[in-house]
């Protein structure tokens, strides 16, 4: 789900080097018709979702291989990934657009390779225990909790654990202070140093939220109290999890910033295959360095840590508010700074539910969209 985004097109890539291991059953995108009917000749899918009915209506299914079946809309989406024909899913929409089809997913019994973090800070709590009641398992793609997910298989046990440690590359603005960051332009917010990513994940890298919504999302994942969750500045994106256990014993997962080898885990797990991803070279390694992240600087780490403390409806909040300021931004409507500003004006001007069904949550997420578009910079948000 997803397949025409950065995840999706290197999901296809490993498929494409591993054809013993993996058969692709169907993918789906949103509007990139051109890049799908490309996908679909390449790895013969039996289906092909697109999810936008402008876009689905006007393509020429004649282009589609033979035999390959196209639905259009995001019921239809939900429809195809909740039935027969595969055992695992993908999920690798951006946003909070991705949960729905992971929940039919779930609730179908598929496993889910999740690289939809929004899906996990929205509803984490009501995703895993749907994967449980279900028999599912819940995967991690990105590259920090499946560097976590990997070293927990070595010594699974929870409660041995003292702390998760999530790395980052601190982005574009490593470095700077929160006095130079007023005048960031949208160009240089997309220049990552180490990552090729689609346009709002980078931009929440640059403003650190992205590492904010990986620390709220491994609070649900591995079940772990806020007080054992910490993030740490490493910029050559080699190192890219710890866990520290109870007897002090530290361990890493290292390997090249390549998100293939996350996404051939999550794939091919429990086991481990030879695949197309890049390799350390030892004969040229060097140091890695780490720092502390700046918290004045980038106060969204923090905002993150809060609202994994107080679950509930607050990820379902700082989620949407976020998505649509980003949007603001890369729209030249919003300042840089104002970003997370926005998103904690409208979190802590939320109606906190730490009980809320599906149902809930989306009334949340609406709302916080609807309060993201209309804050401005010299006004408060109003409790709904």
């Amino acid at each position: 789900m997803g397949s025409t985004g950065t995840i999706g097109v290197n999901t296809l890539d490993v498929a494409k080097h591993l054809p013993d291991h993996i058969q692709v059953a169907g993918i789906s995108g949103h509007a990139n018709t051109a890049l799908l009917v490309e996908q679909a000749r390449i790895h013969r899918p039996d289906w092909v979702a697109i999810t936008d009915e402008a876009a689905g209506g006007a393509l020429d299914r004649s282009a589609l291989p033979a035999g390959c079946e196209l639905v259009v809309g995001p019921d239809a989406l939900a429809r195809k990934v909740g039935g027969p024909g595969h055992d695992l899913v993908v999920s690798a929409i951006v946003g909070a657009a991705g949960l729905d089809s992971t929940w039919a997913a779930l609730e179908a019994g598929k496993d889910v390779a999740v690289a939809n973090k929004e899906t996990l800070v929205l509803a984490g709590p009501l995703v895993l225990d749907l994967a449980k009641r279900r028999g599912a398992h819940v995967l991690p793609v990105d590259s920090e909790h499946s560097a976590l997910f990997q070293l927990l298989q070595e010594d699974g046990s929870l409660h041995r654990v003292e702390k998760l440690v999530l790395t980052g590359s601190g982005g574009p603005f490593r470095g700077r202070k929160r006095s130079d960051l007023g005048a960031v332009t949208v160009e240089q917010a997309l220049a990552h140093p180490t990552w090729r990513m689609g346009r709002k994940i980078t931009i929440d890298s640059a403003t650190l939220m992205n590492k904010a919504l990986e620390l709220i999302e491994a609070r649900w994942l591995f079940d772990m109290p806020v007080s054992k969750l910490d993030a740490i500045i490493h910029p050559e994106s080699v190192v890219h999890s710890f866990v520290e256990f109870v007897d002090g014993s530290v361990v890493a997962q290292a390997s090249p910033p390549d998100m293939r080898l996350p996404i051939q885990y999550a794939l091919t797990w429990p086991n481990r295959v030879s695949g197309p991803t890049r390799r350390l070279d030892w004969r040229s390694l060097s140091k890695w360095t780490f720092e502390q992240p700046d918290r004045e600087a980038f106060p969204a780490l923090d905002l993150g840590l809060e609202v994994a403390r107080s679950g509930g409806t607050a990820g379902a909040v700082l989620n949407a508010a976020n998505e649509v300021a980003v949007e603001r931004f890369l729209e030249g409507k919003l300042a840089f700074l104002d970003i997370t500003r926005l998103v904690s004006e409208v979190v802590g001007a939320h109606t906190h539910d730490a009980s809320p069904g599906l149902q809930d949550l989306r009334r949340a997420d609406r709302w916080a969209r609807q309060e993201a578009r209309n804050w401005q910079s010299n006004q408060k948000t109003t409790a709904h």
